[in-house]
């Protein structure tokens, strides 16, 4: 066999080695890319039930608070 045959035959196989490498990183970035898109809409998804509770606690001490003003008025009344 020539060297120009080897060097020939030896290129060929460095090329199929990187499309190789580069099919694998492809593979690799696109499961990484769907993970990645999985926590950030479970993310967002907690993101908007942690806006909810927080609304509902914040109309919660409202209702609390209004109780507690009835209540101290209601002592004042008593003291006067």
């Amino acid at each position: 066999m020539s060297s120009a045959a080897v060097q020939d035959i030896d290129s060929l196989g460095s090329l199929e080695q990187r499309i190789q490498q580069a099919i694998e990183l492809v593979s690799r970035l696109r499961s990484e890319k769907t993970a990645a898109e999985e926590e950030a809409a479970e993310a967002k998804a907690e993101a908007a039930r942690l806006a909810e509770e927080v609304q509902a606690l914040q109309a919660e001490r409202k209702q609390v608070r209004q109780r507690i003003e009835r209540l101290l008025g209601q002592i004042d009344q008593l003291s006067a």
